[in-house]
């Protein structure tokens, strides 16, 4: 399995709205995509514009080909692109160790 971590930055006063809509972007657009594992959303308790999405993926392709270059890519950006403050930096992981 496959992390996505994708650091996402919002202007002020927008959270109720991003929230909202980055859920429904998650449950009703990438839970489509081959691949697709699940997600969890996180924001910022410092920072409360900055959020972290995670979301869990069979292969490293399932992302970068398979959701990134179809169609699906391009519905999740117009529900979630509108509230980005900046271009959200997105990094993969692997596992390496776990705690029961």
């Amino acid at each position: 399995m496959i992390l996505e971590l994708a650091d996402i930055r919002i202007p002020p006063g927008k959270n109720a709205e991003f929230e909202a809509a980055i859920q429904r972007g998650a449950e009703t657009v990438i839970a489509q995509a081959r691949g697709f594992r699940g997600y969890k959303i996180d924001r910022g308790i410092e920072s409360p514009e900055r959020y972290v999405l995670t979301i869990y993926w069979e292969t490293l392709e399932d992302h970068t080909v398979g959701f990134r270059t179809g169609a699906l890519f391009g519905q999740w950006r117009a529900i979630v692109g509108p509230f980005f403050a900046a271009p959200p930096v997105v990094e993969h992981f692997e596992l390496v160790a776990k705690s029961v």
